[in-house]
């Protein structure tokens, strides 16, 4: 595993030298290439210069904060598709679904277990999925294919209306990744100002109700994601 983590840059940001110091120890050991910053301005300064394949943020820093910092990260279109990760107090719901809306990709309660940092890091990293554009995803025994618009698990062939379809394509185009509302409304529905949040969580409903809960989970107060 070590070696071939050696392809992946970490960028990790947080004000607290012993947290810094504790994560960078336990991600180097794994074989990852490592770079800190003590804020987020200067976590978007290092970022800047070597392009880290993953981010991990702390929520609450000085000069810039983690969600102020993520939200700027991803406003360049060189980390649209960078996985950001922030680090929270278990006590601060409010910062993870803060963090979703601004485009983060995961979080990590603190305090940080070394077991759960690096099993949440390689999984996040190890990532292939198909982007939201390939024509067919296979995901286990569950087939999605654009090109004929038809969902089949083992084989059997599941209908899905249009709307459905492109819901459940696009989730499962990026498996774990958090998708908001507002996302899923311009993706899927696109300028159709009849579409409200509701028209979402109906879709949800039918698909579940095709494919069982299993699939997809409810990310409470921001969205929806694709158990990959």
């Amino acid at each position: 595993m070590a070696d071939t983590n050696q392809q992946f840059k970490i960028l990790v940001v947080d004000d607290e030298p012993d947290i810094l110091e504790f994560i960078a120890y336990n991600l180097k050991r794994e074989g990852y290439s490592v770079s800190l910053a003590s804020n987020g301005q200067e976590g978007i300064d290092k970022a800047t210069e070597n392009t880290p394949d993953l981010i991990i943020l702390d929520v609450m820093m000085p000069v810039l904060d983690g969600i102020e910092a993520c939200r700027r990260l991803r406003e360049k279109e060189q980390f649209k598709n960078t996985f950001i990760v922030f680090l929270t107090a278990r006590s601060e719901e409010y910062s993870e679904i803060a963090g979703f809306n601004v485009g983060a990709d995961d979080y990590i309660s603190k305090p940080i277990k070394p077991r759960v940092l690096i099993s949440r890091i390689n999984a996040i990293l190890r990532r292939k999925a198909p982007t939201e554009t390939s024509e067919r995803i296979q995901i286990g025994n569950l087939e999605i294919d654009r090109e004929s618009y038809s969902v089949t698990r083992d084989g059997v062939k599941i209908p899905m209306a249009k709307k459905e379809f492109e819901l459940l394509h696009l989730l499962a185009g990026k498996p774990g990744k958090v998708f908001t509302r507002e996302n899923i409304l311009e993706k899927v529905w696109g300028n159709d100002v009849l579409v409200v949040d509701r028209t979402i969580d109906v879709h949800i409903r039918k698909i579940r109700e095709k494919l069982g809960d299993a699939y997809i989970s409810t990310v409470k107060g921001v969205g929806y994601k694709f158990e990959g």
